[in-house]
């Protein structure tokens, strides 16, 4: 009997976050607005979300370029009400060709309610993240793998911490970069292409 009640309060909640989610948008959400529905839309989204961040902070373009891989999710759409829920599709890069297509799916339990969209990037700096990432089936960061959240110093510029981690991450709302945003507890797993 306990069990059948979490199964409706998690129905509920789902369907109360995914309602929500509609209440917000990130603008001109990195080209075409709300996910991706094709492998082309997921592309061009991709490329947008890195030209928004980019005009946000223009070190990382130089960062992106001496990586060994990004991994971009241009329209992770999330929501809460009690339960949160976030689901999104990513392009892995490397030297500029796609690797690979993952899935974002992440859960949170507290008190929030309200729904969003954002983009979120992933840098990987060493070859060892990278590959780390790459062999792992549903690897979720914050669970051995720590990544840097980017932000800027006091000049605009990326801080040193964040150019020297393995892995950085950097998160676009619909204003632009967001300071202190969370990216632990994603999951990410590779979808069969």
């Amino acid at each position: 009997m306990k069990q059948s009640l979490q199964a409706k309060v998690w129905a509920a909640s789902l369907v109360a976050v995914l309602g929500m989610v509609g209440c917000s948008t990130t603008g001109t959400t990195q080209g075409q607005g709300g996910a991706p529905s094709t492998r082309a839309e997921l592309e061009v989204q991709s490329t947008a979300a890195l030209n928004r961040l980019y005009k946000a902070m223009p070190d990382t373009q130089q960062l992106v370029a001496k990586s060994t891989g990004v991994l971009i999710c241009p329209a992770v759409i999330g929501g809460s009400f009690v339960v949160g829920a976030e689901y999104g599709q990513c392009v892995l890069r490397s030297g500029g060709a796609t690797h690979g297509v993952y899935r974002l799916m992440g859960a949170s339990v507290g008190w929030q309610a309200g729904g969003l969209s954002k983009s979120v990037i992933y840098v990987f700096t060493t070859r060892d993240a990278y590959q780390n990432f790459v062999d792992s089936d549903g690897v979720s960061f914050g669970a051995g793998v720590n990544v840097a959240v980017g932000r800027a110093g006091v000049n605009g510029r990326i801080d040193t911490e964040t150019a020297m981690a393995p892995v950085s991450a950097y998160v676009l709302n619909n204003v632009g970069l967001e300071a202190g945003a969370s990216v632990q507890g994603l999951k990410f797993s590779k979808i069969a292409q």
